[in-house]
């Protein structure tokens, strides 16, 4: 329990919280946004999305955290803002939330999301050729598992996924206070571990994690780029050095920062 605690780790967190918030307003306010677009028929299967200028442009889709249940994807505004420079579309998507929503729900919520915008994204001046998946934390999981070669088809829709700080293995939040919310059993936590399924072949993935993170954080990323290492067509593991489970995701919004530009290599 207290190593998944990241809150009490990262006494400060507030900080970054509200200013994900104040830097999301400021975007709203700089760049053309269409919120509240439904992929689905269920409570909170909807996107935000900040469409490039330029038709057919490269797409970042950002799956936010919170232990898959709580946020909204309207606080991670900050990341079109971060990314708009170069002329892409950015989508934030929600998802159903636990306790409504199982996590295999929730899962199948964001493989629907991608499925819808391999079919309407260049109406959104997104190329559905060339869409990259960003997660963090419990995005970084959802993240992960669009990548699993079981029969969803993602992987083969997506040119590459970043897992920020991501959780691969579920097994320990199924033994955990977290799992109050989700209310998992044991097979529900393994077949949702990327750590234990097989990715698709021709995927990209960039695992990053920081280094002041818990080491339960850091031996996941771990744990997933051993285990997928050599079986898809790339895969890096960045541990960013003095970056917490918070200030890791306040770095994408500092272009000179490490974890921006490993996108922007991943991305453009």
């Amino acid at each position: 329990d207290l190593q998944y605690n990241n809150r009490y780790h990262v006494p400060d967190f507030e900080t970054s919280l509200t200013s994900w918030e104040t830097l999301s307003r400021q975007a709203e306010k700089k760049y053309r946004v269409i919120k509240d677009i439904p992929y689905g028929t269920v409570t909170r299967e909807s996107l935000d999305v900040f469409p490039s200028p330029n038709p057919g442009s490269k797409t970042l889709i950002f799956i936010h955290g919170g232990y898959w249940q709580m946020f909204d994807k309207s606080s991670f505004h900050f990341v079109a803002g971060a990314f708009a420079r170069y002329g892409i579309t950015t989508v934030l998507l929600n998802y159903p939330l636990a306790p409504t929503a199982s996590i295999d729900q929730i899962v199948l919520s964001c493989s629907k999301a991608v499925h819808w915008l391999k079919k309407n994204l260049h109406q959104l001046n997104g190329d559905p050729e060339q869409m990259y998946v960003v997660g963090h934390s419990a995005g970084g999981h959802l993240a992960a598992m669009l990548m699993i070669a079981n029969g969803n088809d993602c992987h083969s829709l997506l040119r590459g996924v970043v897992s920020i700080s991501g959780l691969f293995n579920l097994i320990p939040i199924q033994l955990s206070r977290i799992n109050s919310a989700l209310q998992m059993d044991v097979a529900t936590a393994t077949r949702n571990s990327p750590a234990r399924e097989e990715p698709g072949a021709f995927g990209s993935l960039l695992i990053a994690v920081g280094s002041a993170e818990t080491d339960e954080f850091k031996d996941q990323s771990r744990e997933l780029y051993a285990h997928w290492k050599g079986r898809m067509r790339s895969i890096e593991l960045m541990e960013i050095k003095g970056l917490n489970h918070f200030s890791i995701l306040d770095s994408l919004h500092a272009v000179d920062s490490l974890l921006h530009k490993a996108i922007c290599d991943f991305l453009i």
